[in-house]
């Protein structure tokens, strides 16, 4: 008797230690299994980012035709067509929130799983920030109101200089000998500001300032910021910084877009065509 009374205790005493220690076997197996499932999630995709199956991006619609808001109120252009062939390249949707330019690196990684709009690639965001590979070369052009005389670099000094900020033209104003630099959210309210003798020229991208001189025919004139010596840029996805899983498959997609002509076809809608 004394001895069925100890196997009873001690078997009592052991299934109390591995409630007490470990839980219940279902919830061990249940909690195993949520984190194979998220391991797995994460493996398959190669990227956290990309894990819950939607790519959450970044632009700003002010700068046609890369990024403008359509018909529909909607972000749309070169650049959201472009995700969105990528995104469906990963595999994932795509979800794009439109805002301020200056708070998409900052936005990157917390916010907004990558950013896209006209972004050029500097050595400065490059420590916020990875890039994908160049996906469009560009170069700035000076927006002048007709008939004005600025011609060269040295027409640039001094001047009243309007920009978009957090932009390329932005950052080359800063470095222009006694220019007044006025910065502006939308590229559109420093045109406005051209036209209305606010400003003295306006420093932006190319294919947005013949966007302008079209829209403003006759009030402005876009030149080639070849004349001025500005050098040509590379665009490109802006996404968070270490994650090179992100970076390589986002890399993969574009490169199956250029190959399949899916790239050009957007080229010519987006670009060529506006």
């Amino acid at each position: 008797m004394k001895k069925l009374l100890a196997v009873l205790l001690a078997t009592v005493m052991t299934m109390s230690l591995l409630t007490a220690c470990g839980g219940s076997k279902s919830a061990q197996t249940t909690e195993a299994a949520d984190t194979t499932e998220t391991a797995k999630a994460t493996d398959a995709t190669g990227s956290q980012a990309l894990a819950d199956g939607v790519l959450t991006v970044g632009t700003n619609a002010e700068f046609p035709p890369f990024e403008y808001v359509n018909d529909n109120g909607e972000p749309d252009g070169f650049d959201i067509a472009l995700i969105k062939a990528i995104g469906k390249k990963l595999g994932v949707t795509v979800e794009v929130e439109n805002m301020e330019f200056a708070s998409l690196l900052s936005s990157t990684g917390s916010k907004i799983d990558v950013s896209i709009a006209g972004m050029t690639v500097t050595e400065e965001r490059k420590e916020s920030v990875d890039f994908s590979d160049s996906y469009y070369e560009a170069v700035q052009y000076v927006i002048l109101p007709e008939g004005s005389e600025i011609a060269t670099a040295d027409d640039l000094k001094n001047k009243a200089i309007g920009v978009q900020l957090g932009t390329t033209g932005d950052f080359i104003a800063s470095d222009i000998e006694g220019a007044t630099v006025s910065q502006y959210n939308k590229a559109v309210d420093a045109v406005n500001d051209l036209i209305n003798g606010r400003v003295e020229c306006v420093i932006i991208d190319k294919n947005p300032a013949l966007v302008f001189e079209e829209k403003f025919e006759g009030q402005i004139t876009a030149i080639d910021g070849a004349q001025f010596a500005f050098e040509p840029e590379q665009y490109a996805i802006a996404m968070p910084k270490g994650d090179a899983a992100l970076v390589e498959q986002v890399n993969a997609a574009l490169a199956e877009i250029k190959a399949d002509g899916t790239f050009d076809k957007l080229v010519k809608t987006y670009i060529e065509e506006e």
